[in-house]
């Protein structure tokens, strides 16, 4: 038998296509992108607490809003650098965030309160207190048919 035969081993061959298109190809770009981190926790039954961690963003890049049932996070940053050393060169980058996170049923919606600071938008959702289950008294004779 030769010596330079290699033999054909068709998972391999699938394993390199798999590589390709995940690190090398489509989706390996979006996989570098940074996404900001999201943690939404309770600490205690009193509150929730939502915080976004949003480096590259400033205070006025980002809203807050209540929607029905939701809380909205939305940040939007745009740069713009002219080099003026060269003719009609612009480059522009752009970076957005925009998350819905459903409130509670027993969430306090007037008393939300959100705060940024270093880079981090930390926003407490306080609970209402939920009525308690009443109790309904069962009539009747107490025999079974």
């Amino acid at each position: 038998m030769p010596r330079n035969l290699i033999r054909f081993d068709p998972l391999a061959e699938l394993a390199n296509l798999q590589k390709q298109f995940f690190e090398d190809g489509l989706i390996g770009p979006l996989r570098t992108q940074r996404r900001p981190a999201i943690d939404v926790y309770t600490e205690d039954d009193s509150s929730m607490t939502v915080e976004a961690h949003l480096p590259d963003f400033d205070r006025n890049d980002i809203s807050v809003d209540i929607d029905g049932d939701a809380l909205v996070l939305q940040a939007e940053r745009h740069e713009r650098e002219e080099d003026r050393t060269k003719q009609y060169v612009v480059r522009e980058t752009s970076s957005s965030l925009y998350r819905r996170i459903v409130l509670p049923e027993q969430a306090d919606r007037d008393a939300i309160s959100a705060d940024f600071h270093d880079g981090v938008l930390k926003i407490v959702v306080p609970f209402t207190e939920l009525p308690k289950p009443r109790r309904v008294q069962v009539g009747g004779s107490g025999q079974a048919a």
